[in-house]
């Protein structure tokens, strides 16, 4: 029996590299723990968006909670076994808004209508990955641009953990600033404060699932202050409670039901238009993805590139074919993957470990239904700073605390410098990774043409700057009625 499991246990090693990536298996189930307590939000946020706070062109709860929880599982654990890379998959943030308010609303689409849609974009990016097309695509940004990626990414981390701990306030058209005292729930404030502050010690002290525990710690922290006020501290429904169930069976309802009757209601131009927006915000969003991630983990080589890419590539295209297959909108790889890697996960077993989470999520829903947003707030804002910290290495890798970091991007020369910091900026500030990204290749694109030096930007290059400028001008065209 020992020699069975030592042979086992060799295989396992032999599939995930455990040693190879230095770390365990111990150490990425911790990992996959922390990513999945970060994303767990898509459990009830995209069921809550696709439902349309209840209208009858929006999806039931349960059922659009299953088909989240269901493509979220599957196709992460897909993610783990074919790339072995701590990447994770859900239903993508903004891409549910555009389906439910733009299309549904918008448009005057059905739901099915929708994600017929989205199932096409998701067939169309798998068709760039399978002609190698996104791949040359990602090879072709210069590494001063995807270095500002990985920090814009991270900078857009922190911004979001901030926000929804409820530090800053960017509600109403107002100015971001610091939050008013007295003007909030004082309780989940100081959820996030107390979060973040434990995570922090905790760092400091190296422990090595200081993330995770932090978002514990801040959870427990909330459940005590929640019932100390009588169970009205301003969490939203069934948050920092004791649940009143533990077991929800599924509902599989919404899995196959899409149509294709957009091109009918919308005709073939418009259709078709709405397909190459919904296609170019996910394709950059999981490149942007991709490297800053990568870049956090160790995945990218000397030049910022990611090998294998293929992989997570194809992965995340049938992704967002799976979503709008089962209704839940595209599945796309998420940012929050930083939450396991600034854990020390580093292989497939931390997605694998993130997938099953999901799927048994489909049954015990209401525990974690528990964690409010604050707990995860803290985890989010340590995550983007180290992120954000790839903008400077070392000059002596084996000595970090020792050496004198220097810049990876060099501010001064305009062509990156530039670029750079509309990356960086716009990333946070619009709430969209594809807008920072396509503000800086447009950027870099119009400084090397007029400096005379169009021919040092690669023709794959010229094709995204052009078609990120149909992206950014595609609303006017629709509020002139042209499409």
């Amino acid at each position: 029996m020992q020699a069975a499991d030592a042979g086992s246990g060799n295989a396992f090693e032999r599939f995930f590299k455990f040693k190879q990536w230095d770390t365990s298996l111990k150490r990425d189930t911790l990992a996959g723990l922390a990513t999945f307590m970060v994303m767990a939000y898509i459990i009830f946020v995209n069921p809550s968006i696709l439902g349309l706070g209840g209208a009858p062109e929006g999806l039931p709860f349960a059922a659009a909670l299953t088909s989240t929880c269901l493509v979220a599982g599957v196709m992460t654990i897909l993610m783990g076994l074919v790339t072995n890379r701590a990447y994770a998959i859900a239903p993508g943030m903004g891409l549910n808004a555009v389906v439910a308010f733009s299309l549904v609303l918008g448009q005057g689409l059905t739901m099915k209508e929708a994600m017929g849609l989205i199932v096409l974009e998701g067939v169309a990016i798998l068709i760039l990955v399978l002609t190698g097309f996104r791949e040359a695509i990602f090879k072709a940004i210069p590494i001063e641009l995807k270095k500002a990626i990985v920090v814009g990414i991270g900078f857009f981390i922190l911004f979001i953990g901030l926000v929804d701990g409820g530090l800053i306030n960017v509600n109403g058209g107002t100015p971001v600033g610091l939050v008013e005292l007295g003007t909030v729930p004082m309780v989940p404030l100081a959820v996030t404060v107390f979060g973040l502050v434990a995570t922090i010690i905790m760092l400091a002290l190296r422990w090595r699932a200081a993330i995770l525990l932090g978002i514990v710690s801040a959870t427990v922290f909330a459940i005590i202050m929640n019932y100390a006020w009588g169970r009205d501290a301003g969490f939203l429904t069934g948050q920092a409670v004791f649940p009143s169930e533990v077991v929800a069976m599924p509902d599989f309802s919404l899995v196959g039901a899409f149509d294709m009757g957009a091109f009918a209601k919308l005709g073939v131009t418009a259709a078709v238009l709405w397909i190459f927006s919904l296609m170019l915000s996910d394709f950059f969003d999981t490149m942007g993805t991709l490297v800053g991630v990568g870049g956090q983990a160790g995945y990218l080589d000397k030049k910022g590139d990611l090998p294998q890419v293929n992989r997570p590539l194809l992965v995340d295209s049938l992704a967002a074919a799976a979503g709008g297959a089962v209704s839940a909108s595209s599945a796309t790889t998420y940012i929050e993957s930083g939450a396991g890697v600034g854990a020390g996960g580093r292989t497939g077993w931390v997605a694998v470990v993130v997938g099953v989470l999901f799927l048994i999520a489909m049954f015990f829903s209401p525990i974690f239904g528990v964690v409010p947003g604050q707990a995860t707030a803290a985890a989010l804002v340590i995550v983007g700073y180290m992120m954000m910290a790839t903008l400077t290495k070392a000059e002596s890798e084996a000595d970090h605390a020792t050496s004198e970091p220097k810049a990876g991007i060099n501010f001064g020369n305009l062509a990156f410098g530039l670029p750079a910091v509309l990356i960086i900026t716009i990333m946070p500030l619009t709430y969209s990774i594809t807008n920072g990204i396509g503000a800086g290749f447009i950027a870099y694109t119009l400084i090397r043409v007029v400096q005379g030096r169009a021919r040092e930007v690669s023709w794959m290059l010229w094709i995204a700057s052009i078609a990120f400028i149909i992206y950014f001008i595609f609303p006017w065209f629709q509020a002139q009625g042209w499409v």
